[in-house]
């Protein structure tokens, strides 16, 4: 059984709901050794998320991006967490619902997803920068 382990960091993005599959998959050739195993993946901020969602239709991501906007409002007068901007605390409450980590299978050499499954980075806030994320590798080798 092999472990590796790194950090990579993900382009910035505006608020939104982004398909970084291809991204991750660029940044880890190590999976390429694995035959039967797993990939966990631990995304290191408290106003941003991720999550597995459709990878074809981008209808999805925007209609995401609606739903949670309108289920966690800015400005809620409320909201004690205000001073990095009004999108700040609502970040918070959103990644807490979505999540920080993603836990795959591997096979063959890469993830065992299903057919319409995508790696979705889920930015929270209007204005962020680049995205770090803690990638474990672990499984048996390819023979």
């Amino acid at each position: 059984m092999n472990w590796y382990q790194k950090e990579i960091s993900l382009i910035p993005r505006g608020r939104g709901f982004h398909l970084t599959t291809d991204e991750i998959l660029g940044q880890i050739p190590e999976i390429k050794y694995i035959k039967t195993g797993m990939m966990h993946i631990l995304i290191k901020h408290t106003s941003a998320s991720i999550t597995l969602n459709e990878n074809y239709d981008p209808d999805v991501r925007s209609d995401m991006e609606k739903y949670f906007n309108k289920t966690v409002k800015e400005n809620e007068p409320w909201y004690a967490h205000n001073s990095e901007g009004s999108d700040d605390m609502p970040a918070h409450i959103k990644s807490t619902m979505i999540g920080s980590s993603l836990t795959i299978p591997i096979t063959n050499g890469k993830l065992n997803l299903g057919t319409w499954q995508g790696i979705y980075l889920c930015e929270h806030r209007n204005h962020a920068g680049s995205r770090k994320i803690v990638v474990t590798i672990f499984g048996e080798d390819q023979i």
